[in-house]
């Protein structure tokens, strides 16, 4: 299907229709630049919603965030665009949201032709988002070489299902259109399973052909249940303990990450989260941390230790086996969810696509500025992220994120590396420069055999007594396809970054941090283990000079950092957070605004 030739600045999405629709962008001039700090100061005022996008007080902000953000993905990529106008998809997703066809270059624009079938892409997300707590499905948000990066929720559970399959029945005048499919379960099928596993069996069937129909085959789980329990009730449910193996077929990672309200003991230390323990011997953790060895025998972490580790070296070592699946050597995608998908979720989405871009694989025409909008717009606020109440609970997981890149930029999470050590010819003798630093690294972890309570193989694991009509692999399926384009245009060798980072003048101070010492409370909480020092835990150091080079992956993350620290600084930060007796983060707030020039002397907000 030929795809509607516009400019993203100028290709204004039309309003009131649900159906997907191609799109792609031109070199035209981009509109007004709606700005990081407009953006924030709109994300630390309300949430978005799908269905008060269009009209209403305020919303021009959100319509030039959104018009921005498809400009954004138009520089390097052809893309389709599902329409979920008034939230009729999904109430806490974009109105426009994205489908990343494959890269593409300025010239090869104006011969741009859709590889997706939208009415199918349409029908598939239409029946799999109830499958999904909060209707959250599965939704790509990144391509990197032809491989889609999913989000969404976790899976519902039954009370969820029955409670929306019934509301929906109520408002459609007795019919609900979602579930009717040519592939009813028939009688034998129902005199065989009760009334629940037919409706389990019918939604989650939708939901595993949306996965396939995107080629996916790895679904990381950071839940730290096994299933979510309110009021003793279990109101969702997740891949590993669906107990009809409807998702064996898939590589589950249960990978337990702690959730929003443990960055409340972030703030609390003063942001700082070297030595902050998550506290894993809690009535509701129930989730074991499950990888298989296949994803696990290349990388130097002992995971069996995951339950001793801060919540930098988690997350650092989580984003690096990510890293890993997505850079192997097969054309499956990753899909990535905790519980809703609006908090956990957007933080290793943001990071992988940071990183992806620092190496230079995706995003390639981006600068610095333009992939923090980026990823600040989409994969945070108008994917739903709550920022106004988790402000107020003090949850700063958004935060976290960004203040988090100056612990990836070494080039032990860079994708390229692997890259040249897969393309590099066997040798006898010597070290590269490469192999000297990352042997200087490999002082942390474990180079034994994994404890087998740590370790899962779920790709040989047999399907579910009784299967169920799934669809094999479509070769003619959006993933498939774009992997086809990918590999045509692609070649082993890394491709050349057109951004070139500005050169700094000598009386200017460079964009990468130094290190800045910084105390913190020594009151410890249930919740994590006693506190320790480290050097550089200060979440907004001032730069300061340094005599070794930054590598071009470390310049463009710093100053990423800086630019969202410098941002938030004076939006943000200095509104939000109440005083502290010590006034730790106030001061480092100010301490950060005056090294980079914001400002010459105090002042009252």
């Amino acid at each position: 299907m030929a795809g509607a030739r516009a400019a993203a600045a100028s290709s204004s999405p039309s309003s009131g229709s649900s159906s997907a629709s191609s799109s792609s962008s031109s070199s035209s001039s981009p509109p007004q630049e709606p700005g990081l700090a407009e953006l924030l100061e709109e994300f630390s005022r309300t949430q978005y919603r799908a269905k008060d996008g269009g009209s209403g007080a305020g919303n021009a902000k959100v319509e030039r965030i959104e018009k921005r953000c498809l400009e954004l993905f138009g520089r390097d990529y052809c893309y389709s665009v599902i329409q979920n106008v008034n939230g009729e998809i999904c109430g806490h997703y974009p109105r426009y949201i994205v489908f990343l066809e494959y890269e593409s270059s300025e010239k090869e624009k104006d011969t741009f032709e859709s590889t997706v079938q939208v009415s199918r892409l349409q029908d598939l997300v239409s029946r799999s988002k109830m499958a999904r707590c909060r209707g959250r499905f599965v939704c790509p948000v990144i391509l990197y070489k032809g491989k889609h990066i999913c989000r969404s929720a976790t899976l519902a559970g039954w009370g969820e299902l029955y409670g929306r399959t019934g509301y929906n029945y109520i408002f459609s005048g007795g019919s609900d259109d979602a579930w009717a499919d040519s592939e009813d379960i028939t009688e034998d099928d129902c005199t065989l399973r009760s009334a629940d596993n037919q409706l389990f069996d019918k939604v989650r069937g939708h939901d595993i052909k949306l996965l396939r129909y995107l080629s996916v085959r790895y679904i990381c789980d950071l839940m730290v249940e096994n299933k979510k329990v309110k009021f003793g009730l279990n109101v969702t449910s997740s891949e590993k303990v669906d107990k009809a193996q409807r998702y064996a077929d898939f590589t589950l990672l249960s990978i337990p990450y702690p959730g929003c309200e443990f960055f409340k003991e972030y703030k609390d230390r003063d942001y700082t989260a070297e030595g902050l323990v998550f506290n894993w011997k809690q009535d509701y953790v129930d989730a074991p941390l499950s990888i298989p060895v296949t994803l696990t025998r290349s990388l130097n972490i002992d995971w069996s230790e995951y339950q001793s580790w801060d919540l930098v070296q988690q997350t650092q070592n989580y984003l690096k086996l990510l890293l890993y699946i997505v850079n192997s050597e097969d054309d499956s995608g990753l899909l990535v969810h905790c519980i809703s998908g609006w908090d956990r979720t957007p933080l290793f989405i943001s990071l992988l696509r940071l990183s992806l871009w620092a190496d230079g694989l995706i995003h390639a025409t981006l600068k610095p500025a333009e992939i923090l909008y980026l990823t600040v717009a989409y994969d945070w606020f108008l994917f739903g992220h709550m920022l106004v109440d988790r402000l107020s609970k003090g949850e700063e997981i958004f935060f976290f994120c960004f203040s988090f890149l100056k612990h990836i930029t070494s080039e032990e999470f860079s994708a390229l590396k692997s890259q040249r050590r897969k393309s590099l010819p066997a040798r006898d003798t010597g070290f590269t420069v490469d192999d000297l630093c990352i042997m200087k690294r490999r002082d942390r972890g474990s180079t034994t055999s994994l404890s087998s309570d740590f370790s899962l193989v779920t790709e040989s694991s047999p399907g579910a007594t009784g299967s169920f009509p799934y669809e094999p692999v479509d070769p003619n399926s959006a993933a498939a396809q774009t992997q086809a384009a990918w590999r045509k245009s692609h070649t082993s060798s890394p491709q050349t970054v057109p951004w070139n980072r500005p050169q700094q003048s000598e009386d200017r101070q460079p964009s990468y941090q130094g290190i800045v010492e910084a105390k913190f409370s020594s009151s410890s909480s249930s919740n994590h283990s006693d506190n320790f020092f480290r050097t550089g835990s200060s979440p907004l150091e001032v730069p300061k000079t340094r005599f070794t080079a930054p590598t071009e992956r470390e310049s463009r993350l710093e100053e990423v950092r800086s630019t969202f620290l410098a941002t938030y600084s004076s939006t943000v930060g200095l509104k939000s957070v109440t005083p502290s007796p010590s006034g730790a983060i106030g001061g480092l707030l100010e301490q950060f605004a005056r090294g980079v020039g914001l400002r010459v002397s105090s002042s009252t907000l």
